[in-house]
């Protein structure tokens, strides 16, 4: 699953990177973004033919929610089901994004203890990672338009299985066109687990488990931490994020 992750790339460098065409927004890193909070999203528009990037919050409010904390329950949206569940089916079809991070946050607790341990997962190449999502557009009754989003999960590889069964879908470079709506085919095809050999995985601070925590040394590597069986070859944060908490 994705329960929290990091977006510290520069709204600039990923307006290039994603080649957005619309203003870029003002939006601040964040280390520690959690549901209900504003992420980064890029979209298409089809009329426009044009990418977007926008913050939108956090938990998918389906357009028929009478309440709009269901969100809260609607972080994730499991890839097996997206074409059938009533709160994922329609957004599916017609409403993919993807969700630019720098890492994500998987916990751990090894068999017979009820202490979990925090992992950072990146790309060993430092780059971002673009994660399917959903979006919606939910109006309130007065009128205003709530827009959210959900990240989209997979069975986890092998080596991420380690931490969790599941993992969010990363979207290759390749695929972005497809998964947004861009060109035609099966979006579904992208709905699979990224290569376990292309992550890097490493123990961080308990401190990731509180909202308010938010800074650059919760990606330190915390040491003395037992590693977890199978983690231990290309464990550690890349070069990008390595010593991002140095002055």
């Amino acid at each position: 699953m994705c329960g929290r992750y990091v977006q510290t790339t520069p709204p600039e460098a990923l307006a290039r990177l994603f080649r957005t065409g619309n203003p870029v927004p003002n939006h601040p890193p964040s280390w520690n973004v959690a549901p209900t909070q504003d992420g980064l999203v890029v979209r298409f528009n089809p009329e426009t033919r044009a990418r977007h990037l926008d913050p939108l919050r956090w938990g998918l409010v389906p357009r028929w929610a009478d309440d709009p904390a269901i969100g809260s329950r609607m972080i994730n949206a499991r890839a097996e089901t997206l074409a059938v569940k009533p709160a994922f089916r329609e957004a599916f079809r017609k409403r993919r994004c993807l969700v630019p991070i720098d890492a994500f946050y998987e916990w751990y607790a090894p068999t017979g203890s009820r202490n979990k341990q925090p992992y950072a997962v990146a790309l060993a190449s430092g780059a971002p990672m673009a994660l399917a999502g959903l979006w919606e557009g939910w109006r309130a009754p007065d009128g205003t338009i709530l827009r959210s989003f959900t990240v989209v999960t997979t069975d986890a590889n092998p080596r991420l299985k380690l931490l969790h069964e599941r993992m969010p879908v990363v979207v290759a470079e390749a695929d972005w066109p497809l998964w947004l709506g861009e060109a035609e085919g099966d979006a579904a095809r992208v709905l699979r687990p990224f290569p376990a050999e292309a992550f890097s995985i490493w123990p961080v601070s308990t401190r990731v488990n509180g909202t308010k925590a938010n800074d650059p040394s919760l990606l330190d590597p915390l040491p003395g931490v037992p590693q977890v069986p199978g983690l231990a070859e290309g464990t550690g944060p890349p070069p990008a994020l390595a010593g991002a908490s140095a002055p």
